[in-house]
């Protein structure tokens, strides 16, 4: 028995949603669904890659909001195999996402990968910590201000990969720049070797 109902249903098929896929189609696809809870070893190695993503939360009366998370590669990070954690980074001081998880705890986390054509959404608990100092330096990432003095803890309740499907592909201008390089490093050296062999 899990410790909490982690189906779809239990997460985010509410009843008007079963209703929907019944008129519309797809119940079938997921009467018998469920969604994992803990973090595997594929997730947590497409977690340390990202340098994007997307948190969501909503006040106690249901209004939702959206807030974009960034950061080199490593800035979420996997603390267990049902926590996830990044340094809170100061930022236009309207504190939505704090207010709303001090009065509804429910996140959900969108990482999208363009490059790979991969999206994952994870739901949990979310919480701002802001009494562990070494928890927060060890979430703390190269660059972060030094007056950082709050992280943000999830834990992880179910995640669910997305199909593909309509999702762009496009590059990171760090990773084009990268390919770019050793492009030019590859035409230098053929280079060099066909001025040696005319020189023969």
């Amino acid at each position: 028995m899990p410790d909490f109902d982690r189906s779809p249903e239990g997460l985010a098929f509410s009843p008007a949603v079963l209703a929907a896929q019944e008129r519309l189609g797809g119940r079938e696809r997921y009467r018998t669904a469920e969604w994992p809870i803990d973090i595997s070893r594929d997730l947590a190695q497409f977690i340390a890659t990202q340098r994007s993503l997307f948190l969501a939360t909503a006040s106690a009366a249901g209004q939702p909001y959206v807030q974009h998370r960034g950061g080199p590669p490593g800035f979420l990070q996997v603390l267990d195999s049902r926590t996830l954690g990044m340094a809170d980074l100061p930022g236009n001081q309207q504190y939505i996402t704090i207010g709303n998880l001090s009065e509804n705890d429910r996140v959900e986390l969108f990482l999208i990968d363009y490059m790979h054509r991969k999206r994952v959404k994870i739901w949990g608990r979310g919480r701002m910590v802001e009494d562990d100092p070494v928890l927060v330096e060890r979430l703390k990432m190269p660059g972060n201000p030094p007056w950082t003095s709050r992280a943000l803890l999830i834990t992880v309740e179910a995640w669910d990969v997305n199909c593909p499907q309509h999702i762009p592909q496009r590059f990171e201008a760090a990773d084009v720049a990268a390919a770019i390089e050793e492009r030019e490093r590859k035409i230098a050296a053929l280079e060099a070797e066909l001025a040696a062999l005319r020189g023969q």
